[in-house]
């Protein structure tokens, strides 16, 4: 099967010379060419240019692209879309002037969530969670890392991840699976932290790596959750079953948990909404990819990731949508840059960037998606007709895609 784009107004994220990740001031530059065509060839990218050099030759498929855009499609290196019904209830207790922490204390946040989950059937909780994959798809991610952590027992959170990989088996956007289990700390264990710890990594890591339910191993690193040492513990115990790190850290405090994370080679940091001096310096000179959560800050009214000072800094930065009940119920990759250009003062390319290649690289899919480049999956964003790339962060309620591609063909 072969597509042929022709008349493409701008093809953006062009990468002839194959990039893991772009860092610092490469950032800046978001490769692109005009008036261009685009083949995709048995769902993958083969060819691409100028219309000056299209190939005159028969395509299965030909779509005019007049006045549009194409772009990879976004990856999105950091969700938690499975999960049991919603915290409508929570976001009216923070209008109310509940924080965060206030609601958890109270029962709330994440152990409300696990209580639902703990309950719900896997048939519901996966057809729960196929609308939102779904949704997010159409928005145009191609993309996607998707967290367990609802569930605090071993059961449920064993539930999780086989509805994970159901919908890795029925959708195909590419889909990376992160146990993250160490998330809050049960009512059961309230009292027994170590306890808690030690049955995850004596019974669920190893029947998470057993069933091949996941690819990485994920802690919730901050003062109330867990220490430091207890996400040393975890990570070393994911990384003896062969689970890569990643960690959620500095999103209120700054408790030395990108030094852990660090230290055990984790393949993203994620939050950093609170950054010392000394946690950018040490991420520099490392394969670590920070990833920012900038629709997260919007709801909950908290700090942006300084992503100017990292990216001044020389380092890469990622997006991702932290799609979840409690403080991002949304996975619109489109509003998370433009949320990114407004309140974190990155620009149009710096933050497409981070979206395409630089999350492709947080899941470890550099080689497979995130760039218009020959071989790669054309999973592909069809734009509107509009004036440019940086109309959509600027257009920041408004959905400026009219297809995407999921190995080249159209996802409805």
């Amino acid at each position: 099967m072969t597509t042929l784009f022709k008349n493409i107004k701008e093809l953006v994220q062009v990468r002839n010379t194959p990039v893991s990740y772009v860092s610092g001031s490469e950032m800046k530059t978001l490769p692109t060419i005009k008036n261009a065509f685009l083949i995709v060839k048995d769902g993958l990218i083969s060819d691409f240019g100028t219309m000056n050099n299209c190939p005159t030759l028969k395509f299965d498929n030909t779509i005019d692209a007049s006045g549009k855009l194409i772009l990879p499609a976004w990856c999105d290196s950091h969700t938690h879309i499975v999960y049991a019904g919603n915290r409508e209830g929570e976001f009216v207790d923070r209008i109310h002037g509940l924080s965060y922490e206030d609601i958890a204390k109270n029962g709330g946040g994440i152990l409300n969530s696990a209580k639902k989950l703990q309950k719900i059937s896997e048939e519901n909780l996966y057809k729960q969670s196929k609308v939102r994959l779904e949704e997010v798809i159409k928005l145009g991610t191609g993309a996607i890392e998707i967290k367990s952590g609802y569930g605090l027992t071993v059961d449920a959170e064993l539930k999780m991840l086989r509805v994970i990989k159901r919908l890795k088996e029925s959708y195909p956007v590419k889909i990376k699976s992160t146990l993250l289990a160490a998330h809050a700390l049960p009512n059961a264990y309230k009292n027994n932290k170590i306890g808690f710890l030690q049955l995850l990594i004596d019974e669920l890591i190893p029947k998470t790596a057993k069933e091949n339910l996941a690819e990485f191993i994920d802690v919730f690193c901050e003062t109330g959750y867990f220490s430091v040492e207890d996400t040393e513990l975890i990570l070393k115990a994911g990384k003896a079953h062969g689970l890569l790190p990643k960690i959620h850290v500095n999103q209120f405090t700054a408790i030395d948990g990108i030094q852990a994370g660090l230290k055990y080679n984790a393949l993203s940091v994620d939050h950093l909404e609170e950054m010392r001096k000394e946690d950018i310096m040490d991420l520099k000179n490392t394969a670590t990819m920070p990833v920012a959560l900038p629709s997260c800050s919007y709801f909950l009214s908290i700090p942006y990731t300084p992503a100017r000072k990292i990216i001044d800094a020389g380092l890469p930065l990622a997006l991702a949508s932290d799609y979840n009940p409690g403080s991002t119920p949304s996975g619109n990759m489109n509003f998370v840059i433009s949320t990114a250009c407004i309140k974190m003062k990155m620009t149009p390319e710096e933050a497409i960037n981070a979206a395409t290649i630089n999350g492709a690289y947080a899941m470890g899919l550099e080689k497979e998606v995130g760039s218009i480049s020959i071989g790669k999956k054309a999973n592909l964003i069809l734009t509107k007709k509009i004036s440019s790339y940086a109309f959509i962060p600027y257009s920041f309620g408004n959905n400026q895609i009219e297809t995407v591609f999921i190995n080249g063909n159209p996802f409805n």
